[in-house]
């Protein structure tokens, strides 16, 4: 059998009877099993539990047939989770050794309601530890290839989640994207990542990276898939006390005003990156969407300010692990979690508070207004997601400030709480994905995913698979 490429596919073989969930299960595992040992993308599959949920899918579809799905909206989806999500009676380790043998009391708020609505938890997904990472070698693990070339990364740091939906070793996957790091591993592997506005979805049960950054996001196939995943996945549930769900209202079939910013494309971009994403630009201003030129000078200092906040509440949320509440050994942690745990003591420490931590505030800001000055003009934002196409394991890891540059474009929507959507854009000449994103106002995510769909009904990029 083959693997269905949509929700919608899916939703048909079952009905039809083409093959069972339990038959859907037993075909993804033998993928994993047959091309994870080079691909690495999982950590701990859960096999039995897929199983059992898969029985209780079929039982449902023979009894109510179609009806099935409409009480079910994800009814037979099989779905991985970066390993930052706890998932009740199953090992949980933030791809860290310190966390290695946890087992999750209790599931989180988005495991839970992907499950309710019918979907099956196949595996937990490798990841940069901690999440601190752009490429995925910082797992205390191993490191994820990327399927379509394996001497390269497949993006970081939900660099499993991508990895696995790439390879079809699940239909769709979530991870966290705190700096970009659902969407350049999207853009990496030719998938549709998306980054929420901040507050959309609960993080109750996702281990915490950088609180006021991080934000649960969905890696699908294609742009339909996303939006019901996100669907399911959206509004408040008690726990998570940043959550406070909007909705933007916009005509579906009314041409909008795309804003270009010079800064994304100004230094720092691959060539073959640039042309694709003018093509991109092309290919809306001949859907007829008025294209303009706008400017976002703050957000160049994006990346600096990203990285004094970030790693300052990464020091907080790892103090923790201190080996007697949880982590059996607070020594484990990796060179990078040292790294980051070291810089965010030291811009939160009495004597430069002021000078970096209450400086980046301060531009974050600026950032976050220049924004709101921007979507008056227009309605959404196009720009490149990654500087530079997938790049090769170890290319970067003796530089991490060249390391952390692959976030250039993505930070401002994690600076500034609002949403973002990666969309294949086409391939390198050596074959290697690219990816391009839309940003819009907080909560206008409907808008972009009804933008991105006019996209992909325009090309055939995101068909495409890799070849393992």
């Amino acid at each position: 059998m083959e693997a269905p490429n949509s929700f919608k596919t899916l939703k048909a073989d079952l009905l039809s009877g083409k093959y069972s969930t339990v038959d859907l299960v037993d075909y993804y595992l033998s993928r994993i099993h047959a091309f994870d040992g080079e691909i690495q993308s999982i950590l701990t599959i859960t096999d039995e539990i897929a199983f059992k949920k898969a029985k209780k899918a079929d039982a449902l579809i023979k009894k109510l047939k179609a009806k099935a799905f409409a009480e079910y909206p994800l009814l037979g989806v099989v779905v991985g989770y970066k390993d930052m999500f706890l998932k009740d009676g199953v090992r949980t380790t933030a791809g860290s050794r310190v966390l290695n043998g946890y087992v999750a009391q209790y599931s989180a708020t988005a495991v839970e309601k992907l499950e309710t609505a019918g979907a099956i938890t196949i595996a937990k997904l490798n990841q940069d530890a901690w999440a601190h990472g752009a490429s995925g070698e910082n797992s205390d693990f191993f490191i994820t290839k990327n399927p379509y070339d394996k001497a390269r990364v497949a993006g970081g740091s939900s660099s499993g989640s991508a990895a696995a939906v790439a390879s079809d070793f699940c239909l769709i996957a979530l991870g966290t994207d705190t700096g970009g790091s659902v969407r350049q591993p999207a853009s990496f592997t030719n998938l549709v990542g998306l980054k929420p506005t901040y507050g959309a979805i609960s993080r109750w049960g996702v281990i915490a990276m950088s609180s006021s950054l991080d934000t649960v996001g969905v890696i699908g196939k294609n742009i339909a898939d996303v939006k019901q995943t996100y669907d399911v996945l959206k509004g408040e549930d008690g726990h998570d006390s940043n959550v406070r769900l909007q909705t933007k209202s916009f005509d579906p079939g009314k041409k909008v005003t795309i804003g270009i910013p010079k800064e994304f494309f100004a230094e720092r971009l691959d060539p073959e990156v640039k042309t694709k994403v003018e093509e991109v630009i092309n290919t809306y201003q001949q859907m007829g969407h008025k294209i303009i030129n706008i400017s976002l000078p703050h957000t160049k200092y994006g990346i600096s300010v990203y990285y004094i906040i970030q790693p300052a509440e990464v020091s907080s949320n790892l103090a923790r692990y201190d080996g007697v509440r949880y982590g059996k050994d607070r020594l484990a942690f990796g060179s990078e979690a040292k790294r980051r745990i070291m810089l965010g003591s030291f811009v939160l420490s009495a004597g430069h508070y002021d000078a970096y931590y209450l400086k980046a505030m301060k531009v974050r800001n600026l950032i976050k207004m220049e924004l709101e000055k921007a979507y008056e003009k227009v309605d959404v934002i196009l720009a490149p997601v990654s500087p530079t196409p997938a790049f090769k394991i170890g290319e970067k890891q003796g530089d991490p400030i060249s390391m952390y540059l692959s976030d250039i474009f993505t930070v401002t929507a994690n600076l500034t709480g609002t949403p973002s959507v990666a969309i294949p854009g086409g391939f390198s000449k050596s074959g290697l994905p690219i990816g391009f994103q839309l940003m819009g106002p907080r909560f206008s995510e409907d808008l972009l995913f009804n933008l991105g769909q006019k996209y992909q009904a325009q090309t055939d990029w995101h068909t495409r698979k890799a070849v393992l």
